[in-house]
């Protein structure tokens, strides 16, 4: 049977890109299946996640993301995109703060209007270095912060540090001639290696100075992208635990720059750009 059509926005976040819908259009839809279809990029929208915006009843709204192999995570460009659709169209000078639902809790978003474009500023909560609520395989008995573990992949051992900013980063600190060779070949087998049981995204980082940092993406669920905020934030906390970086620091990715915030203790922020590429319906089969 074929479903009534599904209107949607494509959104982007420094390249980070999403469909969003809205979940009282088509509730009860089966998100995952759905997310795999959406976010394919020959047969369907094409997006590196679907973002779907509902009711909260502990927030202005509740925000659910899906990766494109369906399934459910937390994001941080994606709060972002759903906190700007949420307040629409600001005027310049103009600022609104919002609340969101996540997976990983409740967050706060604040979407202003200076300097000719729109910047949202979200609250990404602390991050966790407990080898728990990473989480990491309990078999290594590590005990505390996962700082240059030395991971075993294909033939390379590489120092990884490990933070949760909601979901599993990995940041690999290298330069550039250690990341070309490396990426492809590297990246999607630490993502399923065995000292993460439920994955891990992967970030190759480049400190560029003591307040930048160069940053290559490959996303749990994705695969390689252009940019993303919880790994932002992640390869942020880990230049800032290696003393590498001060309180801030400004994380360039392929798609853009995003600011990061996090005095080494408490939750940090992230803040960016996010904007609307089009609008659409979307008719699906449902079964």
């Amino acid at each position: 049977m074929t479903g009534a059509p599904l209107p949607f926005n494509k959104m982007e976040a420094v390249g980070n890109d999403f469909v969003l819908v809205r979940e009282m259009a088509a509730p009860g839809a089966p998100w995952c299946d759905l997310a795999r279809r959406l976010c394919e990029r020959r047969f369907g929208i094409g997006a590196d996640g679907l973002l779907v915006v509902g009711d909260s009843d502990r927030a202005d709204l509740r925000v659910r993301m899906f990766n494109p192999d369906g399934t459910e995570d937390h994001c941080g460009n994606g709060m972002r995109c759903a906190a700007l659709y949420w307040v629409g169209d600001l005027k310049p000078g103009a600022e609104r703060r919002v609340s969101m639902e996540t997976l990983a809790g409740v967050r706060g978003a604040m979407i202003f209007h200076a300097g000719g474009e729109v910047r949202v500023e979200t609250e990404m909560g602390e991050p966790a270095f407990a080898p728990a609520d990473l989480p990491i395989d309990p078999s290594t008995n590590e005990t505390g912060p996962i700082i240059d573990y030395p991971l075993r992949v294909d033939g390379d051992t590489i120092p990884v540090t490990v933070v949760s900013t909601g979901t599993t980063h990995t940041v690999i600190f290298a330069d550039e001639a250690a990341v070309a060779s490396h990426f492809d070949r590297l990246s999607p087998l630490i993502e399923h290696h065995p000292l993460y049981p439920e994955r891990t995204s992967v970030l190759w980082a480049i400190v560029a100075g003591s307040d930048r940092i160069r940053l290559r993406i490959w996303e749990r669920g994705v695969g390689e992208t252009l940019g993303c905020g919880t790994g932002a934030c992640a390869a942020m906390i880990a230049a800032r635990l290696h003393r590498y970086v001060g309180d801030r620091a400004t994380v360039i990715s392929p798609g853009g720059a995003l600011e990061v915030f996090w005095p080494g203790k408490g939750g940090c922020t992230l803040t960016g750009t996010a904007r609307t590429v089009f609008t659409g319906r979307w008719t699906y089969d449902q079964a």
